[in-house]
């Protein structure tokens, strides 16, 4: 989609954006995405109202075949995957031993293959584990960037756009709600504690209705093809700037840009997505039941709104937010929002109140309460 007449790629505008393929995949042809196609704020109104379609093909994807895989990832992963069945997808973690985010994956099953679609620049990290924990298991976790790319429809009006491609009639997320502290044992039913309804595409892939609109997997051979299909209907196209904003806006945290080393999923919104919390032992579990039943995680994902008088531009991801002049969180995804302006994700200590008069530089911050 580099190709389409104003697109600027996110490389040009940041040599080191995160937006861009890792070097391997760089190495095996895939290619830069847009940062935006010329006009940014009309493009995050589109996916805001309509839909829209965004390359995001950069994402590191992970085929996973072979008979035992589902009882395999179920045993190493926060999610309750044994139940999975086919043309179903869902969200899971990697943690740490001390409950630490490591990797955070979106999921699809189709009967042959558990998929598994991640951050630029994590996919290595997440096959070396997937790797290293195969011992006799009858898995096959390969690296198929280079083969497969990962594209989004986003916006309310995404699942109708779906049509064009032939696929209709994907159900809406399916969410277990997250019980309180301290719940009875086999309260929570076992399966996913979210679940995405996944349907194959025409041109081989599938697609996955997601929180923000549906994902496609398309072959890279016809990824060109689904790019005219759609915008021969009349979706737009839109670039990485947008979709970012619209993210930052719905609080979704990007493990990476808006975690740190001690992240733990309770802090930034991972548990309902991404976490059983009774599927039983995994690497880090003790840390995420501890928390839960305490109902006090030490830390808390929260949405600033930058004054923007000093400067126009975003905080760096990492950036300290402070209060009095003592450090009590940072800053992740900073945007230009069309409605909210300058906002930004933040991980800060649970303590700091709503109202506090924050800084993160020499700029004004106020925590959103809603």
């Amino acid at each position: 989609m580099i190709d389409i007449a104003g697109a600027v790629t996110a490389e040009a505008i940041d040599e080191e954006t995160r937006e861009q393929p890792e070097p391997a995949h760089r190495a095996a042809g895939v290619g830069p995405v847009a940062a935006h196609y010329g006009d940014p704020m009309r493009e995050q109104r589109t996916l805001s109202t309509g839909v829209g379609l965004v390359d995001r093909s950069h994402r590191g994807v992970i085929a996973v075949p072979g008979e035992e895989r589902m009882t395999w990832l179920h045993t190493l992963t926060s999610q309750h995957l044994a139940a999975l069945r086919p043309w179903q997808g869902t969200e899971l973690l990697v943690l740490s031993p001390h409950g630490h985010v490591e990797q955070h994956a979106l999921v699809a099953e189709d009967g042959e293959t558990t998929w598994l679609d991640t951050e630029p620049g994590m996919t290595e990290g997440l096959l070396s584990y997937l790797e290293k924990m195969r011992f006799f298991s009858k898995v096959d976790p390969r690296d198929v960037t280079a083969d497969h790319a990962l594209l989004s429809l986003v916006g309310p009006e995404a699942a109708d756009a779906l049509g064009t491609l032939g696929v209709t009639g994907l159900a809406a997320p399916d969410v277990v709600a997250v019980p309180g502290p301290k719940f009875r044992a086999g309260e929570l039913p076992p399966r996913p504690s979210v679940v995405y309804d996944v349907k194959p595409l025409p041109v081989g892939g599938w697609a996955r209705r997601v929180a923000l609109g549906v994902d496609l997997l398309v072959p890279r051979p016809a990824m060109a093809q689904v790019v005219d299909e759609l915008r021969g209907a009349g979706v737009p196209v839109a670039g990485l700037w947008a979709y970012e904003a619209v993210r930052v806006a719905a609080r979704l945290a990007r493990a990476g840009v808006d975690t740190d080393h001690r992240t733990i999923p309770a802090e930034v919104g991972l548990i309902g997505p991404a976490v059983h919390l009774d599927k039983g032992c995994y690497r880090g579990q003790e840390t995420v039941a501890r928390v839960h039943n305490m109902g006090k995680p030490p830390r808390r994902l929260v949405l600033l709104h930058l004054d923007g008088v000093t400067t126009d531009q975003p905080p760096a991801v990492g950036t300290p937010v402070t209060l009095d002049g003592r450090a009590v969180g940072f800053v992740g995804t900073a945007v230009h929002h069309f409605e909210l302006g300058q906002v930004a994700l933040a991980v800060v200590k649970r303590n700091v109140a709503d109202d506090a008069r924050l800084m993160v530089g020499e700029t004004a911050a106020a925590i959103d309460p809603a």
